[in-house]
């Protein structure tokens, strides 16, 4: 007999108390309700929008190979480097499998208390827990789940372990959700080798004793991130709500969507529901923040992985990345500190929040390289963190040359001392220059003398007056010789009625002599318009309804001739038009009615004569009788052949 199995059972018959209904999933009493419409209702709380910076322990037993993320997955994939690791330094997966990497996890030298210490005077404001992974493997006191980390590793309940030291620091508490994903990611696990000595013997997932880690066969068909198992749904929903239920969470993230999948309400709405009634019923107003990896329109807080907004955002949103691998890699090396300012300044000016997960070794400590990162780290946020903390986005992000691609997995960026990032609060304008110029002037574009008048003008942590003077072509300030920071300095401005100066750096042609005008390098005229993402990887001009708002760049091209002009775009209306005005020409665009709006289609509008050197795009609607929004993700302009 199961024992563990019937006491699980008996907890699951239990009435919840204050449930609004009974059923596969129960929510706590409230305003909110399982659906989309309800969650439309939704305000970010304000100390998730002051925060701007959080540490994230992306931390369990995977960390154990030290061999990087998704260990638990490919080790049973033959011929992967993880699979071929497991086989040098385990055996065969089919002898020795995930199972074996659960109880080699001890974490003997994790102290929760020291790592939250250092995270708060590092500059984080809250922080985020695993909280089970693809891996199926629960870091909390699971009363649902067997495999959890009270029981087998390290015998301790991370998740609790961490909330206690966060709370004594002050910071909020949260915690991620990977699990939602598991069900279809663990069915390699159900397979053998297709060749060699072992070909055709079951690895351990295969092994029905261990259905209840690994999962049961899934259905053939079902391969999707998210599985359409109504089972696992509700197991899912059980599980994560005990997460809710135990452990006060300010903050949840899910890896993925929304849970199971598009617009559907159930289970994934009612979890939100139930996290925002709850919050709602312990603290009197919502202060639970939810975060996911799809598109919120306020909803909730959209979550992009390793990657950023190219643009203003006008709701928060969050960017989750890592110092290195998510989960303890040998061969990887750390991102350093001024990697990690540059990422944080860009964030917070278009209204976003910076989750960094800080790799911990596998038995809970930091390697020395990263504990001196966090030291930097923490004697730059003492400096500059009055730009960074509590601050609002200003009329624009920034300017310079380096414009970030919006989307996941896009960080790696270059930035200098003429890549400058704008936040203000009280009253005051920063404007964080990513870098220190060479010759010890920083001058600022967006602040020419059209700009308004500027009253005074301070760098952060220098005592001494600074030296400037506003001009036709920028803020220009001299810099002390001894300097606070290379990486990241921030000046601290005061003006009347200060309104950018649009800044536009040319668009320089590729290897064709062909010049491409992205969206998220459009300079945007109105109140409305602004730069998105669709299908969280294609920037567009979008929610651009109002008739007197337009899009205009800069390209630059390489000889005098005839060009063929492209337009990128789409639209559910049959008969948008749009006016592209490029140097002295002027072309009518009628896009054809697409499916939806991120099913981009491109419009050749044809050959123009153009001269050499540099040259103005602007994009803007014909009329307002004609006009109908249009999501515009670019255009080109191609040497006629």
């Amino acid at each position: 007999m199961n024992t563990h199995r019937l006491v699980v059972a008996a907890l699951l018959l239990l009435p919840s108390i204050g449930l609004a209904a009974e059923g596969d999933f129960p929510i706590a009493d409230g305003p909110y309700k399982s659906s989309m419409d309800s969650l439309k209702q939704h305000q970010c709380p304000e100390w998730f929008r002051d925060a701007k910076f959080g540490i994230w322990a992306h931390w369990g037993p995977q960390a154990v190979p030290m061999a990087g993320d998704w260990y638990a997955k490919h080790m049973f994939v033959q011929g992967h480097r993880q699979y071929l690791h497991h086989l040098e330094n385990y055996g065969h997966p089919s002898e020795h499998g995930y199972r074996e990497i659960i109880d080699l996890w001890k974490a003997e030298k994790w102290d929760p208390e020291r790592l939250m210490a250092l995270y708060k005077k590092a500059g984080a404001r809250y922080f985020v827990s695993m909280g089970c992974h693809h891996d199926n493997f629960d870091l909390w006191n699971s009363r649902t789940h067997k495999w959890n980390a009270v029981n087998y590793g390290p015998k301790r309940d991370v998740v609790g372990d961490w909330q206690k030291a966060a709370r004594k620091q002050g910071l909020k508490f949260g915690v991620s959700e990977h699990m939602g994903a598991s069900f279809t990611w663990w069915q390699v696990s159900h397979g053998s080798d297709k060749t060699g000595p072992k070909a055709g013997v079951p690895y351990e997932g295969a092994k029905a004793k261990y259905a209840d880690l690994y999962h049961p066969p899934g259905a053939p068909d079902d391969k999707g991130w998210y599985s359409k198992n109504a089972d696992w749904h509700r197991e899912w929903f059980r599980r994560v709500r005990d997460l809710v239920d135990h452990y006060d969470l300010d903050l949840l993230y899910t890896d993925g969507a929304v849970p199971f999948g598009g617009e559907m309400t159930e289970p994934g709405c009612s979890l939100i529901a139930h996290l925002f009634n709850t919050s709602i019923k312990q603290r009197g107003s919502l202060q639970a923040v939810y975060t996911c990896k799809q598109r919120s329109e306020g909803r909730w807080v959209e979550d992009l992985e390793r990657g950023v907004m190219p643009g203003i955002n006008p709701h928060p949103w969050q960017t989750d990345t890592s110092i290195g691998d998510w989960y303890y890699n040998k061969n990887w090396k750390f991102r350093p500190v001024s990697w990690v300012i540059h990422m944080l300044a860009d964030i917070v000016s278009k209204n976003g929040n910076l989750l960094l997960n800080v790799v911990q070794r596998p038995d809970g400590s930091l390697d020395a390289e990263v504990e001196k990162m966090l030291e930097e780290l923490a004697a730059w946020i003492a400096v500059n963190g009055e730009a960074i903390y509590g601050t609002r986005p200003w009329l624009v992000y920034g300017e310079g040359p380096v414009r970030a691609k919006g989307g996941h997995f896009k960080e790696d960026f270059a930035y200098s001392a003429q890549d400058i990032r704008f936040t203000t609060k009280g009253g005051s304008l920063y404007a964080i220059a990513l870098g220190w110029p060479e010759d010890g002037k920083l001058v600022v574009r967006s602040l020419a003398q059209q700009a308004g008048r500027i009253t005074a003008v301070a760098l952060l942590g220098c005592d001494d007056k600074l030296t400037w003077r506003q001009t036709p072509e920028g803020l220009v300030a001299t810099l002390p010789d001894k300097r606070p920071r290379d990486c990241a300095i921030a000046l601290k401005i005061a003006g009347e009625g200060l309104k950018p100066v649009p800044v536009m750096n040319p668009i320089l042609p590729d290897a064709k002599g062909a010049v491409t005008l992205t969206a998220d390098a459009a300079d945007l005229h109105g109140v409305k318009i602004r730069t998105e993402l669709q299908d969280k990887k294609t920037p567009n001009i979008g929610f651009w309804d109002d008739s007197d708002e337009w899009a205009q760049w800069k390209a630059k091209l390489p000889r005098a001739g005839q060009y063929r002009v492209a337009v990128r775009c789409a639209t559910v209306h049959a008969d948008a038009l749009l006016v592209l005005e490029v140097g002295e020409a002027k072309i009518e665009c009628k896009p054809p009615k697409a499916s939806s709006w991120a099913d981009f289609r491109e419009v050749d509008l044809g050959t123009i004569e153009l001269p050499a050197g540099e040259v103005m795009v602007k994009a803007r609607p014909r009329d307002a009788e004609s006009w109908k929004a249009i999501n515009l993700a670019n255009v080109t302009l191609r040497p006629a052949k």
